[in-house]
Parts: structure tokens; C-alpha cells; sequence
């Protein structure tokens, strides 16, 4: 009886992370922003928690296009105890519906619904993975040749 009850737990319990930390890496756990020293470190995480490393996390005012407008709220959501996320929820509605309705890229309305759907059922981290790849999508579309550019503005 007791080995079943242990099988059962293990199953159940998310494996450790290890979180490997540069001097001077920022990251929030559960909230809380934290600092390594400085000299590399090695957190190990034995049990759920929520975690973004410096380099996820968005200022409000980096949610500049289209893709981390939707970002964001995610991130907010993944951040934000359970009461508090609706706001985010209702933001990142409206901006993955203005997106969806923008786009006819197959592969990025997939990655649209998928994220939708981790959204839905609280896989926010997941969630925002996938998001990343919209970034690399919006990029292609939006990038440009300053050089170019400025040849056109000239000729007018």
C-alpha cells in the first residue's frame, strides 16, 4: 500500500527545476524579484512555482507590436495571483482577436490558437514559449531596409 501511495505521488509531482543563474541575473519567483551575487549560481526548484528569468520578462513599455501586446497580458496572468488576472485575460483577448483577424499565415493562426488554448486552461508559461515565435512571425513581416526606406522617402 505505501509503495502504490509513493508511485502515485511521484507521478504526480512536477520534476525539479534547475535554473542556472549568470552574475547579477534577475528573475521573479512567485512574484518576487530576486538578484544572483555575483558568481554563477544554480537554483534547483523541487515543486511548482512561477518563474520568469530576466530575459521573458516585459516592461509595459516593450509591448510595442502587435505580438507582445499579446504577450504581455499572458506574462501578467502567469505572474498575477488567480483573482487579479482578469483584467489580463479581457486585454489579451481583444489583442490576439485583433491579430488573428490581421493575419492569414496558417502556421501563425495555429500558433494563435494553441496559445489560446494554453491560455485557457492556465498554461500560461507554455503559453508564452509559444508567443515567442510570434515575435520571430511579426519580425519577418515587419522588417525593413532603413536604407531603403529613406531612398523612397527621398524620391517623393
Amino acid at each position: 500500500m505505501l509503495q502504490s501511495q509513493f508511485n502515485e505521488f511521484k507521478r504526480n509531482s512536477p520534476m525539479p527545476l534547475k535554473l542556472s543563474l549568470k552574475p547579477g541575473e534577475k528573475f521573479v519567483l512567485n512574484g518576487a524579484v530576486l538578484a544572483n551575487g555575483d558568481k554563477r549560481a544554480s537554483l534547483v526548484l523541487q515543486n511548482k512555482a512561477c518563474i520568469l528569468r530576466e530575459k521573458d520578462i516585459m516592461q509595459p513599455e516593450g509591448a510595442v507590436t502587435p505580438a507582445r501586446r499579446i504577450y504581455f497580458p499572458i506574462m501578467m496572468m502567469y505572474l498575477s495571483p488567480d483573482d487579479d488576472s482578469e483584467p489580463y485575460y479581457n486585454d489579451f483577448a481583444l489583442r490576439m482577436t485583433e491579430f488573428m483577424g490581421a493575419i492569414t499565415n496558417r502556421v501563425a493562426i495555429a500558433t494563435c490558437v494553441e496559445i489560446s488554448r494554453d491560455v485557457m486552461s492556465g498554461a500560461y508559461y507554455k503559453a508564452l514559449m509559444l508567443c515567442k515565435k510570434l515575435f520571430e512571425f511579426e519580425g519577418d513581416r515587419l522588417s525593413y531596409d532603413p536604407q531603403s526606406l529613406s531612398k523612397r522617402a527621398s524620391s517623393y
